[in-house]
């Protein structure tokens, strides 16, 4: 039986060509509308295996609401991937770069290939996802309307790629991250990466003692953002990603912090994720 996991927005979408990565090519993914979402579904055994959520962008940032609803799940991480978003143009067969008229996708994928786009006078539609404009050019036989989108959404839609990694930007890559219900997650061999939210006592230095610590460790801290905590006066969480050599490295580091610090969650421990 096929791992079964669920994605923010539709078949086709950045979202399913990472789980693929991860999973392999016969996961079956729920498409969902919104992160929160893919979160609910993920949770509910029921429902699905686990979730892939995007968490990070190199051009446009850390995706913030998602960590939050990461600190209220009872998901856990067990992995990650660094895909590169490659744009492509896409059109029902038979049509041809002169036939176009407009451009259908949504509004990160067309700021993203503003480099070729503004080479033309076609006109730019915005829409709710990029998979789903590949498949309503395919459902409506568009004769003169393109999308932008990956090379799976043109392979489930049977449309051509007239023209392919048409992104101004080659170097954009998004984090996804790998989620599977806490208590059904097994110990990851060889892992060499955590994720952790925490919080200290606010006391002057309580910071820096706690960072000071990790960094005594031998652990590399990749990765720090703070988080206002609800309720409170401007006192503020962090989320720490670390890289280490061994579990064994990193769970002595945590039981060094752990005195240190008002509370503490651990997300995951997992493999640092490839770059695809």
């Amino acid at each position: 039986m096929s791992t079964k996991v669920t994605i923010q927005g539709y078949e086709g979408s950045f979202h399913q060509v990472a789980a693929q990565l991860f999973h392999g090519r016969n996961v079956e993914v729920i498409p969902c509308d919104t992160f929160r979402d893919v979160v609910k579904i993920a949770s509910n055994k029921k429902e699905s295996d686990g979730g892939v959520m995007a968490i990070e962008n190199s051009i446009a940032g850390s995706i913030l609401p998602n960590y939050n609803l990461l600190q209220k799940s009872n998901l856990k991480i067990i992995g990650e991937i660094y895909l590169q978003i490659r744009q492509n143009l896409l059109v029902n067969p038979g049509v041809k770069l002169e036939d176009i008229k407009e451009v259908h996708s949504h509004t990160m994928a067309l700021q993203q290939c503003y480099g070729f786009l503004d080479k033309n006078k076609w006109k730019l539609v915005e829409t709710d996802d990029t998979a789903l404009s590949a498949k309503h050019i395919h459902q409506h036989k568009s004769k003169h309307v393109a999308a932008i989108a990956s090379k799976l959404a043109a392979e489930l839609y049977d449309l051509n790629i007239i023209a392919p990694n048409i992104h101004t930007l080659k170097n954009n890559y998004t984090r996804f991250l790998f989620l599977q219900r806490e208590g059904e997650t097994i110990n990851i061999e060889n892992a060499n990466k955590a994720s952790v939210n925490f919080h200290t006592d606010h006391s002057r230095g309580s910071l820096a003692k706690v960072l000071t610590k990790i960094a005594e460790g031998n652990i590399n801290l990749s990765k720090l953002q703070s988080f206002p905590i609800p309720g409170s006066d401007f006192k503020y969480s962090f989320h720490a990603d670390m890289e280490f050599d061994s579990a064994a490295q990193f769970n002595k580091v945590i039981e060094v912090i752990r005195p240190m610090t008002a509370a503490i969650k651990i997300y995951g421990v997992y493999k640092r994720g490839l770059w695809k």
